[in-house]
């Protein structure tokens, strides 16, 4: 279940939260029946519902890279987007946005290799640039070299740039955020720990010997 509380129908603030509720859970209540159309439990909004001012505010920033005004294209804003789910582990954020390759046609090969992109054969050259700089945005924290610029300025408008940084950092952002309240499905535990000793393991066998001194 995600870390803080998620907000019933009952409870939801009239001008945005309903609205919102209404659309994507008709007359249900999200919290007693969870459920989206793309399969997943909805308790994102119910969570963001906490603070209707900051549902409003996601809630535009998605209106904004789906409108037609957009320079950028839609598959390509998509790229990014899937690698920066990809980068920050976050599934929700993943798999979601595979969701939206999908309904724009692209073609599940491509899909399938975003994971390895940098390897894979079939991206064209756009393509290939977008999550290259996608990579650079999430996985390098913006350091992103003159020269990988330079060919992003000579095939796309300074327009486009700044709509494709905009998205691929937004949703950084949303992934980071998803993990760390563990929304939808990264609401899972963390993989990395510690894997027991076998009961006959001798530490200083180990250590060559020497044990260290922690004085």
């Amino acid at each position: 279940m995600p870390r803080l509380r998620e907000i019933p129908k009952d409870e939801a603030e009239e001008s945005t939260v309903a609205p919102l509720y209404a659309m994507l859970f008709g007359a249900r209540d999200p919290v007693a029946e969870p459920g989206t159309a793309t399969g997943t439990r909805g308790d994102w909004w119910t969570v963001f519902a906490n603070s209707p001012a900051t549902l409003k505010h996601a809630a535009q920033g998605f209106a904004y890279y789906r409108s037609a005004d957009r320079k950028l294209d839609p598959v390509l804003r998509e790229l990014g987007q899937t690698w920066a789910g990809w980068a920050t582990s976050s599934q929700f954020v993943f798999s979601q946005h595979c969701k939206s390759l999908r309904g724009l046609g692209v073609s599940e090969d491509k899909i399938t290799a975003i994971p390895t992109w940098q390897t894979a054969s079939c991206f064209d050259a756009r393509e290939r640039l977008v999550l290259a700089y996608a990579d650079r945005l999430v996985t390098h924290s913006g350091r992103v070299p003159d020269a990988l610029f330079d060919m992003l300025k000579a095939e796309f408008s300074d327009e486009e740039i700044l709509e494709l940084t905009y998205t691929t950092c937004m949703y950084a952002m949303h992934a980071v955020m998803s993990r760390a309240l563990r929304t939808e499905f990264d609401d899972r535990d963390d993989p990395i720990t510690e894997v027991p000793a076998p009961e006959n393991f001798d530490a200083l066998d180990f250590m060559g010997g020497t044990r260290l001194k922690t004085d």
